[in-house]
């Protein structure tokens, strides 16, 4: 099963999910070199519903957010990584730094964000708010950061 959809192609796809009385998650981010953070974070999303969709950040917006040289891995890869884990039921692409376009397309039950934030430093809680979702928190105690990662393996490599 192809998993990847462009957001006007998904919306019509999860409207069926919704008629047949899913519950619609939906999870986002860069997802720029995996690590067990992600892991967490996508399998606690899993667990809030019925069916997980992830929005990645495209390499522009990655860029934006990011800063030069990210990210490392094309938005293909990364497109390709996504939907490999057996948790991930859709995967879309987005251009805007926030996901607020993707939530009011598909108006997903619940949005979740990783525990790097609080329900209430969402930035996104507003739009979520305003068609009548919510937002959740998953992943667990922050363990690992991609650009932490980036650093160490930089190190770890000019020391040798």
């Amino acid at each position: 099963m192809n998993k990847y959809f462009s957001l006007p192609a998904l919306a019509p796809v999860i409207q069926e999910e919704k008629a047949g009385g899913k519950s619609i998650i939906l999870a986002n981010g860069c997802f720029d070199l995996i690590h067990v953070g992600h892991i967490r974070y996508l399998a606690g999303a899993k667990e809030r519903g019925d069916v997980l969709v992830v929005a990645l950040n495209s390499d522009a917006s990655v860029r934006r957010l990011k800063g030069p040289g990210r990210p490392i891995l094309s938005q293909e890869q990364r497109l390709e990584i996504i939907a490999a884990f057996w948790v991930v039921d859709y995967v879309t692409l987005f251009e805007e730094d926030k996901v607020d376009r993707v939530l009011l397309e598909l108006k997903p039950h619940i949005h979740i964000k990783g525990s790097d934030y609080t329900e209430e430093t969402v930035p996104e809680k507003d739009t979520v708010k305003s068609y009548g979702g919510r937002v959740a928190i998953a992943g667990g105690p922050k363990v690992r950061n991609t650009s932490d990662l980036i650093r160490e393996i930089a190190d770890k490599i000019q020391d040798e």
